[in-house]
């Protein structure tokens, strides 16, 4: 029967260890706290624990909400100041979205704005300022949402798509080169694009990063007021651990059940040690330390053989 559920891999494991023949002396809390801990090693080594994806991040200006729709009231360019906090900004637009109604996009912000205070903008304009949200231009990172285990890349969508601007230069190579290609050699084009590539990484070179998934914050390494403009977007190579309530296959995955089931037989073992050398009716001795050597041997090989047999996806940061 395939598993098809955490309570099933349970069982499963449970099964495996004897029961209900026999009694499995450990609490379900432990039994739980073990299958966690499976799950995260297997996620962290085995080749099908992770999937690469691609997420699409803007870069958004800072919010203010005002306590009234007057927000159209500030120009664009012009400074506000916190009447109470002395903290600064800037009005601004993105690509796509301007203030409207009671908010009010902002960056390049110092200090800390206090709610309830009067904003005073350097035209003549005020209001009054409910509260303010921070975004990715003003705090110089992304966050990262937790089922992110590691970043391997960061792409421009500007980069993506310079193919499809007129004015690229490889766009017009290809434009010009590309009809004939078929009736004579490769040779030429190919030593164009690699010569392009290699300008391309000398001259621009790559982004350069910093993550780390217990803060879940992504640094982009750059002058984010001239590298960046305000509602563009970025493309972050990334990958994500496995989530078993969307794919119910990685319960019934046959080297997580054997490894589950030496977790759980170790715990079965450090329960019974307590009661070593105690006789039971019949004459039955209960021999926690055997049962948890062999657990050990076998938590050991696996991640042994786990370790021989998964192949590393790719290079990342996390």
């Amino acid at each position: 029967m395939a598993v098809a559920s955490r309570e099933q891999l349970k069982q499963y494991c449970l099964r495996a260890l004897g029961a209900p023949v026999l009694e499995i002396n450990v609490d379900d809390d432990q039994l739980e706290d073990r299958l966690d801990e499976a799950l995260d090693y297997w996620r962290l080594y085995h080749y099908e624990g992770i999937e690469q994806i691609y997420m699409k991040q803007a870069i958004r200006a800072s919010e203010i909400t005002l306590s009234a729709a007057i927000a159209s009231s500030f120009s664009i360019e012009e400074t506000i100041t916190g009447a109470t906090s002395g903290a600064k900004a800037q009005v601004c637009r993105e690509s796509s979205r301007s203030s409207s109604g009671n908010l009010l996009l902002v960056k390049n912000v110092t200090g800390t704005f206090t709610a309830g205070e009067t904003i005073n903008g350097s035209t003549g304009a005020s209001a009054t300022l409910s509260s303010i949200t921070l975004r990715e231009y003003d705090k110089r990172y992304i966050e990262i949402p937790d089922y992110v285990w590691g970043v391997s890349k960061i792409l421009s969508m500007g980069q993506a798509s310079s193919s499809k601007n007129i004015f690229d230069l490889q766009y017009q190579l290809r434009l010009n080169d590309l009809y004939d290609l078929t009736a004579t050699s490769l040779i030429y084009y190919k030593t164009v694009m690699s010569h392009l590539a290699l300008l391309d990484l000398e001259l621009n070179g790559h982004q350069n990063f910093r993550f780390n998934r217990i803060s879940n914050k992504l640094y982009l390494d750059a002058n984010w007021q001239t590298d960046f403009i305000l509602g563009d977007h970025i493309i972050i190579q990334a990958y994500r651990a496995m989530d078993p309530s969307e794919y119910v296959k990685v319960w019934n995955e046959t080297w997580l059940k054997r490894y589950v089931t030496a977790l759980f037989k170790k715990q079965w073992g450090i329960n019974m040690k307590k009661f070593g050398g105690l006789q039971l009716p019949g004459g039955v001795v209960l021999n926690g330390q055997e049962t948890y050597d062999e657990a050990i041997n076998e938590i050991t090989q696996l991640e042994d053989e786990l370790m021989r047999k998964s192949a590393p996806l790719d290079f990342f940061i996390g």
